[in-house]
């Protein structure tokens, strides 16, 4: 059985994340940290995140760690290879969304919030990660996705710090992946478009709209997009179809950056 982590695994994306790989086969460690700081808009708490473990069907572990702390994320890490063995795989979709005002009013928190939980996040994981899915025996086929953003291509009004830490996972992704050349683990992001989530609702409510759904009418494909579709492709990504994939981008973003 191949054991994958999984970050905010508690709701969104990482929720269908864990989901769709415990369907699969996979036994998930369901990475969240209750109560969160978002600054402002409702966070997941422990309920949510053992209700998505209770909808798991193959072996899983739940552990509460924050994203922004790189000792509770190794000892995550460490929790899920003790419980199952070893580590095949690691997916960081933690995120947050922290904005409303242009850049040069960004409090010093709204900047932090934003990098530590959106960039570093994504490094602290790698740096907890890696060297598991470097223990395995070769041939090695390791896996690292990071979910980034349309916003990583792009600029957005009132969310600067968090358009910048989505270019920052996009670079980090595509170094990792040169630095683990000819090792079999590959590295590659995902950067899904407007994604029927809480973090959506928070931006909706910067813009002042009246539903997250306005974003959808704006795309070729005039819908929101879900968070199983992001799953789906993460669980691609990790299968052996992608093996000659690494320091790429998936863009599910409806056609957003057409």
């Amino acid at each position: 059985m191949r054991t994958v982590v999984v970050t905010g695994a508690a709701r969104g994306i990482g929720a269908a994340t864990a989901r769709c790989l415990s369907e699969k086969g996979w036994a998930v460690v369901l990475v969240d940290v209750p109560d969160g700081d978002t600054g402002g808009y409702p966070t997941a708490d422990s309920g949510d995140l053992e209700a998505v473990a209770a909808s798991c069907v193959a072996p899983h572990l739940v552990v509460e760690a924050d994203v922004r702390s790189p000792q509770a994320l190794a000892e995550a890490v460490a929790a899920g290879v003790g419980r199952f063995g070893s580590l095949d795989a690691a997916v960081a979709t933690a995120g947050v969304v922290v904005g409303g005002v242009p850049v040069w009013e960004l409090s010093d928190r709204q900047w932090e919030v934003n990098i530590d939980t959106n960039l570093t996040g994504v490094f602290n994981l790698a740096r907890a990660a890696i060297p598991h899915l470097l223990a395995s025996h070769k041939p090695r086929s390791g896996r690292f996705v990071a979910v980034a953003s349309a916003a990583g291509h792009r600029g957005l009004p009132l969310l600067g710090a968090y358009v910048a830490a989505k270019h920052g996972v996009l670079g980090l992704v595509r170094s990792l992946a040169l630095d683990l050349r000819g090792t079999g683990v590959t590295a590659n992001a995902i950067a899904p478009g407007s994604t029927d989530t809480v973090a959506l609702s928070e931006s909706a409510r910067i813009y002042d709209m009246e539903s997250p759904d306005e974003f959808g009418v704006r795309v070729p494909i005039e819908r929101l997009i879900q968070p199983a579709e992001i799953a789906s492709s993460v669980a691609w990504l990790l299968s052996e179809d992608a093996a000659a994939v690494t320091g790429a981008c998936i863009d599910i973003d409806g056609g957003m950056t057409a």
